[in-house]
């Protein structure tokens, strides 16, 4: 099947070349509303491994807690500047029972009795009852796959967004209170528009040659 509305490799290529990781945000710009709402989708629709899904967003609007937020982000401005800050974390404790609630989406979705997902859910079940400290890596490496589909897909909107690991996780949860929700703090993206002094926006985008990168084998 044809993807709908695919675009073209030059468009493509010039939306990346375009996207910068913004250090410097407009406060004044915001993201009009049908745009951040494709963009909060296209977290929902990132990948994950068993399509477990086991993250959530957290999309902070409260000024106030964003200002508490600064501190503990290395006083980075893009934390209050940025028309949008999203808090990506990873479930803590993954467990059978996340296992078995994707389950139910699944038969619910795709209207199939989950005993035809009994084989589906032993594999599973083998990835989360492993020890909890492999098991929280595993979801923790999760994210970075919803990152990066977020960062693209901003830069395809035109929409400047930054990618932000320069936090106390710690302080993050103990502000947001994310532990007593069941989840832990991983790394935060910004989003919203550069300002037209952003002198990082003005520089040349560096990268090893494409020969030295990708080789074929």
């Amino acid at each position: 099947m044809t993807a709908p509305n695919a675009l073209a490799p030059d468009t493509l290529l010039a939306s990346l070349r375009w996207r910068i990781a913004t250090k410097k945000f407009d406060p004044t710009k915001k993201i009009p509303t049908p745009l951040w709402s494709a963009l909060e989708d296209s977290l929902v629709l990132s990948p994950s491994s068993y399509g477990l899904q086991p993250w959530k967003f957290f999309v902070v609007e409260d000024k106030a807690v964003r200002a508490k937020l600064k501190p503990v982000s290395w006083g980075q401005p893009q934390i209050v500047d940025a028309d949008k800050l999203v808090v990506f974390a990873a479930r803590k404790d993954l467990s059978a029972a996340d296992v078995d609630r994707y389950l139910e989406r699944i038969s619910e979705v795709r209207r199939l009795p989950k005993e035809v997902l009994a084989d589906y859910r032993k594999m599973m079940l083998a990835s989360v009852s492993q020890e909890p400290a492999r098991v929280q890596a595993w979801a923790t490496r999760q994210i970075y796959i919803a990152l990066g589909v977020f960062l693209t897909a901003a830069a395809v909107l035109g929409v400047d967004a930054c990618p932000m690991e320069g936090i106390d996780k710690d302080k993050y949860d103990e502000i947001l209170g994310l532990p007593a929700k069941g989840w832990n703090a991983v790394l935060v993206a910004t989003a919203g528009y550069r300002a037209d002094d952003d002198a990082y926006a003005k520089l040349a985008k560096v990268r090893f040659p494409k020969a030295e990168l990708i080789q074929k084998i």
